[in-house]
């Protein structure tokens, strides 16, 4: 039987010449070798080890490289259909525009697969609250979760089931939107083209969350900072705006 090496060095220098002449030694090389020349069980645990660190690093930088490449030329998401609901506190009625989750999933999930990378969802539910997390993997296996929570959805006249669905399906777009670093656009969408950023889809879920969940007078809290709908409001005063709701959950 060979003589069983006694270190990862002794190992990494019995590697033939040419081996040696590469840019680096990977563990797998190591593991072989070990293998070959007897290696004890702690040796093999520990270049096992080595080599499971290794593989998920690789697995990370892939899993970077597609999403770079991916967001190098995204799909475009267009918003597809209007909403609205009705303050139960004080009637008002708030409107906005949406990605409905068929397009989104439609369009991110096939520009995804091109680069190697796919998505699903985990949902629970505690505290008053729901759950999504949306999971991206790529092929050599390496994840990334994004989570949003939110309230049961009980604007209109939809029963307990129905609120849940609708605020699963709420989550799900927004956490898919955002892990992709994407947003739905208007189909007369020109705030970019005039120089004037409005605020994002995500910025936008929480601010509607909050207006529901407070019952504030949407009339009156636009009219606060100074934007004409819940769409074309400025990113600059997202965060006052923000803030002003979380006021007023406090007091209630």
């Amino acid at each position: 039987m060979a003589d069983q090496p006694e270190s990862v060095g002794d190992i990494i220098s019995a590697l033939p010449a040419p081996r040696r002449e590469t840019a680096s030694v990977t563990p797998p090389q190591m593991l072989q070798l070990a293998i070959e020349k007897g290696a004890d069980v702690a040796m093999l645990e520990r270049l096992m080890a080595l080599q499971e660190r290794w593989e998920a690093n690789e697995a990370r930088k892939a899993f970077v490289q597609a999403l770079s490449a991916f967001k190098a030329a995204p799909p475009t998401v267009m918003k597809n259909r209007r909403a609205g609901f009705d303050s139960r506190k004080t009637g008002d009625r708030t409107e906005y525009e949406y990605a409905t989750l068929d397009q989104v999933c439609a369009l991110i999930g096939a520009a995804l697969s091109r680069y190697g990378l796919s998505y699903r969802w985990e949902t629970a539910q505690g505290d008053g609250k729901i759950r999504v997390a949306c999971i991206l993997t790529h092929a050599m296996g390496h994840t990334e979760r994004t989570e949003l929570e939110a309230g049961a959805d009980m604007s209109g006249s939809k029963n307990a089931i129905q609120a849940i669905g609708s605020t699963v399906t709420y989550l799900e777009r927004y956490t898919l939107l955002a892990a992709t670093g994407l947003a739905a656009k208007g189909q007369d969408d020109d705030a970019g083209a005039a120089g004037f950023d409005f605020i994002t889809d995500e910025q936008k879920a929480a601010l509607v969350a909050l207006i529901r969940e407070t019952g504030a007078d949407t009339k009156k809290f636009l009219a606060y900072i100074d934007a004409p709908s819940v769409d074309e409001i400025p990113a600059a005063r997202f965060e006052n705006a923000k803030a002003a709701l979380e006021r007023k959950k406090g007091k209630a």
